[in-house]
This record gives structure tokens, sequence and C-alpha cells, in this order.
């Protein structure tokens, strides 16, 4: 799920990168990929910017503000009259950050 195009705060220093691929690990929108020893942005806009790569990250090579998007979560779940959730555990269960 896209929240809004081309506002997203994420940034990757390549040249920080190690290739752990945690990153990959904890998006929960598969925001990350690893190729050729290195994390890539697959599509920068389905980040919601939850945070977790950038928290997840010990080599400092992602930043994000984190935030926006669990307001967009929280925001969604009252509007939809659903469970306000960001989906931050990756484990498609109902919680937000």
């Amino acid at each position: 799920m896209q929240y809004l195009r081309n506002v997203v705060t994420l940034k990757l220093d390549n040249n920080l990168c190690t290739g752990c691929g945690m990153c990959a690990i904890v998006c929960p929108h598969a925001v990350f990929e690893i190729n050729k020893g290195k994390a890539h942005i697959i599509d920068i806009d389905d980040c919601m910017e939850c945070g977790a790569c950038a928290i997840n990250c010990r080599f400092d090579a992602i930043s994000v503000k984190s935030g926006v998007g669990c307001a967009a979560g929280i925001l969604n779940g009252i509007l939809n009259g659903t469970e306000p959730s960001c989906d931050c555990t990756g484990d498609g269960k109902a919680s937000c950050c």
C-alpha cells in the first residue's frame, strides 16, 4: 500500500551499507532487497516511514523520519472503522509503533 508518492524521507547510503540484510528482514512493506552484496530500495513509495530499517541498521546506512507512516496507519484505521495498524511487527497482526 502506498500512502503518497514522492514524499518519503527514506535515504540509503550505499557507501555505508555492508549488505547484512537486516533492513530487508525488518521492513514490513518489503522496500529493500539485497543485490550484489548491498541493500537497494525497490520502490521508495512503498515505505511507510515506520523507521524499523534505520533502527536496525548497525552501520547507519539508512535514515528516515519515522512516525509518518504509523500516523497514516492510525488515521486509516479511524477512517475505515478498523483496528489502527501500521503492521510494524511484520507478522500481519494489528499493531502500531
